[in-house]
């Protein structure tokens, strides 16, 4: 038990260390080295958790999409499509830090792909959509609608004041998303 609270501890540490010189340049740049520096972490402790910066920062990325996962699976099957945004920017505000380090120019350019992959199967099972299938005009409306999305969060979380709650601005992105894409689905019968 003594145990798993050092590795947690250690983990969390190396995570705050990598997130903190990530914000100053790339993960290309980073040594581990500076990492263990900052983090006060021998080099042996480090490589007991990871075999380099790029397998810990993929460690990262992947809790914070089974962080999506966890807080899409509690909510009901049918719940408002709101709500799951609603959700979704909570979960994104409470690591507000994180994911604007991993969604800037200095974090790993794949990992809005990654996020997007595990949304997109939840969002074509709401549009009660085939998600195997590719170049469709659903994947295309998935894809052009996502951009917009991230891209508009990366503004919100940039911002610094946060004048928009999750709520309000979980309107803003439904309003804006929702009625398109239910009048190309219209058209599309």
């Amino acid at each position: 038990m003594i145990t798993d609270r050092r590795i947690k501890y250690t983990k969390m540490v190396l995570k705050d260390s990598l997130i903190k010189l990530m914000k100053e340049k790339p993960i290309s740049r980073i040594s581990i080295k500076a990492i263990c520096e900052d983090a006060d972490i021998n080099r042996a402790t480090y490589y007991s958790h990871y075999k380099d910066q790029y397998d810990q920062l993929n460690q990262i990325e992947m809790e914070f999409i089974d962080g999506i996962n966890a807080y899409l699976d509690s909510l009901a099957e049918n719940a408002a499509p709101e709500n799951v945004i609603d959700s979704l920017l909570q979960y994104i505000l409470e690591n507000r830090e994180l994911c604007c380090t991993l969604l800037s120019p200095n974090g790993d350019m794949r990992f809005e792909e990654k996020v997007s992959g595990v949304v997109r199967d939840r969002v074509f099972a709401v549009w009660k959509v085939n998600p195997s299938q590719k170049n469709t005009l659903d994947d295309y409306i998935y894809t052009y609608t996502l951009a917009g999305c991230v891209g508009i969060v990366i503004k919100w979380l940039n911002d610094g004041d946060m004048r928009y709650s999750p709520q309000q601005f979980g309107r803003l992105l439904y309003a804006l998303n929702v009625n398109n894409i239910d009048n190309i689905f219209r058209e599309k019968q």
